[in-house]
């Protein structure tokens, strides 16, 4: 359970340390995110803050979200995400948090969707090494081959590496660093890759413990 922000990813680009070695960088525009619940144990049984991020007319929200804002008193937001914390205490409904929660050097998680690929054969989802290019060889080339068991257990076991749709699924990348922070353009610069295409929705987590 720990506090993040939302954002969304601009691009990947590389910046050079004290030594003149190049770090490569995703930079995340963070925020900044408005607090639009609160969680509490007696009511919810469980604490967490509820962050809402980027802007939307709201005639684009149903009746029920428009009621979440009206009566928490903010502007409509595009995404809402909770984060779970240990105490809700200190917080309160129409607060700001911006990138000042991070440090430079700390490692935090990120969530996002990664890319959407398609319908995709085996070789390019899972890797495959496909079948003989020659020697008789028809029509075989980036086939799987036999994919099922014999009279018993006589089905495709789950799970099966098969040949379907590719990316387009919630990814998380664990202990990322944090190279830069600027705080007037609340902008994260984090080192590695995150998932996900430019523009896309990511969830930058502080690392528990």
């Amino acid at each position: 359970m720990s506090l993040g922000i939302l954002g969304l990813k601009v691009g990947m680009t590389q910046i050079y340390d004290d030594q003149g070695i190049a770090i490569p960088v995703t930079v995340v525009e963070a925020g900044p995110c408005t607090v639009v619940a609160l969680r509490r144990p007696e009511i919810e049984k469980y604490t967490a803050l509820v962050l809402g991020f980027g802007k939307v007319k709201p005639s684009r929200l149903n009746k029920p979200l428009q009621g979440v804002f009206k009566s928490a008193g903010v502007e409509p937001k595009r995404w809402l995400r909770e984060f779970r914390v240990d105490d809700v205490a200190g917080f309160e409904v129409g607060q700001t948090i911006d990138v000042s929660i991070f440090e430079v050097g700390e490692v935090v998680d990120v969530t996002g969707t990664s890319k959407g690929k398609g319908y995709a054969g085996v070789m390019k989802r899972h890797g495959f090494g496909g079948g003989p290019a020659s020697h008789g060889a028809s029509l075989f080339h980036r086939r799987s081959g036999s994919s099922g068991a014999n009279s018993f257990p006589s089905h495709v076991f789950k799970g099966k590496t098969m040949p379907g749709r590719m990316g387009n699924e919630r990814v998380t990348v664990k202990n990322l660093s944090i190279v830069a922070i600027d705080k007037e353009n609340n902008l994260l610069l984090i080192k590695g890759a995150i998932p996900g295409p430019r523009n896309g929705l990511v969830v930058v987590r502080k690392k528990e413990g």
